[in-house]
């Protein structure tokens, strides 16, 4: 299973320790799709936002979001209203994608206050990576690390245990 797959993501990533497991999960993904990973600038808040402040912050953000999907790809919107999948499924949803000729494939990771409901409402499907809070650095890392397991699966390769 061969993929174009394409990672929208609000905000920098700086940490080194992030960066660095983004770009080992990267390098193992390059056999399997060809990747791409889109930053969008985080609006700048202010310490204490109020709602209307947050919400015009994710307004802008889903508008750069929108401006940067690539065309023909379903779009997956990584929230925590979203369906939550075990690795094996993931693989088996990836598997199903193929098989209906889906190749094209963009994940949307929000920032630090998500992302608006506008986006979450537009994609094709809702992804949750679990209950629990991640920062949204961490999330694309660990997408990434499922993208590189779910091909493994897949393809019967010991990484999965």
């Amino acid at each position: 299973m061969m993929f174009e797959i394409t990672l929208i993501c609000v905000g920098k990533m700086k940490e080194r320790y992030y960066t660095d497991a983004a770009e080992e999960y990267r390098k193992r993904l390059s056999g399997h799709s060809k990747i791409e990973i889109i930053e969008i600038p985080e609006y700048r808040l202010p310490g204490n936002p109020s709602v209307t402040q947050i919400d015009e912050a994710l307004r802008k953000e889903c508008e750069s979001i929108r401006a940067r999907l690539p065309g023909k790809a379903c779009t997956a919107a990584l929230c925590i209203e979203g369906r939550e999948f075990s690795s094996t499924d993931f693989s088996g949803f990836l598997c199903d994608f193929a098989q209906k000729g889906i190749s094209r494939i963009a994940f949307i990771i929000g920032g630090s206050y998500g992302l608006h409901d506008e986006i979450k409402a537009a994609a094709d499907v809702k992804i949750s990576m679990s209950k629990m809070t991640f920062p949204h650095h961490l999330s694309r890392v660990m997408i990434l690390e499922q993208l590189y397991r779910a091909f493994s699966i897949a393809e019967g390769w010991k990484y999965h245990k």
